[in-house]
């Protein structure tokens, strides 16, 4: 009776599953094989993905996603870990202030930061004035209107903005490993870098991993903050996979298969790397 009641329960969360998950991703890729004009479409088959390769603007946001995550997920995850391991010192005073200014950033809305690096870093915005004041520029920088500055410009955002949320799950795990093996590394000699290179990096493997792989699908999918802060510019300095998706759908003339071959483009990427991640960092569980 048990399991009969069970199975009623689940039934209806397998409805939903399929009805929100399944069949969007199916109806998702079997619209990437047409080509489509409004609600016309015509089957084309693998077209679409062949016409990527011949793209210059989709390859230039390829590359642009490309700079982003190569950069800005690195410098994240080392702040991130710096971070939790600062936090995480036992005689650390007014942890609970400094968790929170560290979060902080994570819960404010991509919209509402995204104006505000935008606001700081305008010609006449508070960063020029700033470095004007203290003699360090003679004029202003044009942060978002050159096409490196502007690419600075969102990296800086992004890695504001997603530092704190990553350095909670590091947190997380150095709360978990217990204080008996730092103990045991003690009488053996090991000072504190020792210490936080052959214990606490080691066990925090599989959390690396997990931060790795869910800062590789975020920057996959850019698209709030390079729409905010520069909307792709100067020129196409800064479009991103997410932004070509948008474009195909809004923009220009609305291709709705073309916009699906390029998401699923991005999930072939993002399970390439996944995967790649997996077999560098060495997950075995």
């Amino acid at each position: 009776m048990k399991d009969k009641t069970t199975k009623y329960l689940i039934i209806p969360m397998l409805v939903l599953w399929g009805t929100f998950t399944v069949f969007p991703v199916l109806a998702s890729f079997i619209k990437s094989l047409q080509s489509c004009r409004g609600n016309t479409c015509s089957f084309v088959g693998l077209q679409n993905y062949a016409n990527l390769l011949g793209d210059n603007l989709f390859r230039e946001s390829l590359i642009n996603t490309s700079i982003f995550f190569i950069v800005q997920v690195p410098i994240m995850i080392l702040l991130s870990i710096i971070l939790a391991n600062v936090l995480n010192q036992k005689d650390l005073r007014f942890k609970g202030a400094y968790r929170t200014m560290v979060i902080l950033p994570a819960v404010t809305s991509l919209v509402v930061y995204s104006i505000f690096f935008k606001l700081i870093f305008m010609e006449n915005g508070l960063v020029n004035n700033l470095l004007l004041n203290i003699n360090v520029l003679d004029h202003p920088i044009q942060w978002l209107s050159t096409a490196n500055p502007a690419r600075f410009v969102l990296i800086i955002a992004l890695v504001w903005r997603w530092t704190g949320y990553n350095t909670v799950f590091f947190l997380s795990g150095m709360q978990n490993i217990d204080d008996e093996i730092y103990e045991a590394a003690k009488i053996d000699g090991a000072n504190t870098i020792q210490q936080f290179t052959r214990i606490t990096l080691p066990l925090l493997k599989p959390i690396i991993l997990f931060v790795t792989i869910i800062s590789t699908l975020g920057t996959l999918n850019l698209f709030d903050e390079p729409m905010v802060i520069t909307n792709g510019g100067p020129g196409t300095a800064t479009i991103t996979l997410g932004q070509m998706i948008y474009k195909h759908l809004f923009v220009f003339t609305p291709n709705a298969g073309y916009a699906s071959a390029i998401a699923y483009f991005i999930v072939i990427i993002a399970v390439t790397l996944a995967i790649l991640q997996r077999k560098v960092l060495g997950d075995d569980e």
